[in-house]
């Protein structure tokens, strides 16, 4: 089958699906502290929905599925969608982005469903630091989790993401840098995007990855690049003396639209091109009222047809995404 290609030549390969719109932090960067309004039960797609799409969308070419929320680890069973996407022909990889906080409880049961990768968000090492970024104090399960889910070799290297925003995450660059020399992760400082549910994001609150990467060179010396996948959103790098991994995702200062090969499926069905899109295509109704895959398969071409060039942050007419990142699916 043709696959699945926008009209800039640019082909799909990778989904990334909200399991759920609920979450157990309040992350000032993502939500509310009072949270958000969740979505009925019936308004988020069923395990059975969520697999027939990765059906149809590995008939048209994806190869991989990332796992997202929301928290992904409270949506119930979750073990179980897992390893109905790992049985899907045609899938290579199939990870999850959480919080960690459940981890200790899940690492083991995701694995033996089929997890083949792990992505962690840690801001901050600090007790006091990281209950202010997500108004939770967790870090410690967050720690018990990761050290539980560190000893299944099938999901090394885990890889930690840090979301970067000025004036918070430049004390917190050392400890995360010396995370990844003495244990099995990546860690991954990622540029503050304008997808807060407060709406408070301005370009003066990113720290950028070049910032970033001089805190750390002038405690540890040059980094040396190391080779990434031309569709990777991160540029990879090493200490030199070679002890420990850090990846730089760069939306803001170095956008990388022109070799995106991303979509994104929201909680409640919605297919979206790009994350910070406007626009979306309703998956959910279709599925419902008893489309076909190969009228699936049509709506998911039109729908990638209409893929934007690249995101518009540094326009001075940028218009914001229509949900917050915890909506659509980090």
């Amino acid at each position: 089958m043709e696959p699945l290609r926008d009209s800039w030549g640019r082909e799909i390969k990778s989904v990334r699906i909200s399991v759920t719109d609920k979450c157990n932090f309040r992350c000032t960067y993502c939500m509310p502290a009072e949270g958000l309004e969740w979505l009925g039960r019936d308004e988020i797609l069923s395990f059975e929905e969520i697999t027939r799409l990765v059906r149809v969308l590995a008939r048209l070419g994806v190869e991989e599925v990332r796992l997202t929320g929301g928290e992904p680890l409270v949506r119930r069973d979750l073990p179980v969608l897992v390893e109905m996407l790992a049985g899907v022909d045609g899938v290579d990889d199939l990870s999850l982005t959480t919080n960690g906080v459940l981890l200790d409880r899940f690492a083991e049961p995701l694995v033996e469903a089929g997890l083949k990768r792990l992505n962690v968000s840690l801001d901050s090492l600090n007790h006091v630091r990281f209950a202010e970024i997500t108004r939770r104090d967790a870090l410690d399960a967050v720690l018990r989790g990761l050290e539980e889910a560190e000893r299944y070799p099938e999901l090394r290297p885990i890889k930690v993401n840090c979301v970067a925003v000025k004036g918070f995450t430049e004390t917190e660059v050392p400890a995360l840098a010396e995370l990844a020399r003495r244990k099995p992760y990546v860690v991954r400082f990622i540029e503050f995007m304008p997808l807060d549910a407060d709406e408070a994001w301005r370009e003066d609150d990113v720290l950028t990855g070049g910032e970033i990467r001089a805190i750390i060179e002038d405690r540890y010396g040059p980094l040396e690049e190391l080779p990434a996948k031309a569709s990777s959103t991160a540029r990879r790098f090493r200490f030199a003396d070679g002890a420990g991994e850090l990846g730089f995702v760069n939306p803001v200062s170095e956008p990388f639209c022109s070799t995106c090969d991303r979509i994104r499926l929201t909680a409640d069905g919605q297919l979206r091109t790009c994350l910070f899109s406007r626009r979306e295509w309703d998956l959910k109704q279709p599925l419902r009222d008893g489309a076909s895959d190969d009228e699936l398969v049509e709506l998911l071409r039109f729908a990638v047809r209409h893929k934007e060039l690249k995101h518009r942050i540094n326009d001075p007419g940028f218009v914001r995404a229509s949900r917050s990142m915890s909506q659509i699916g980090g």
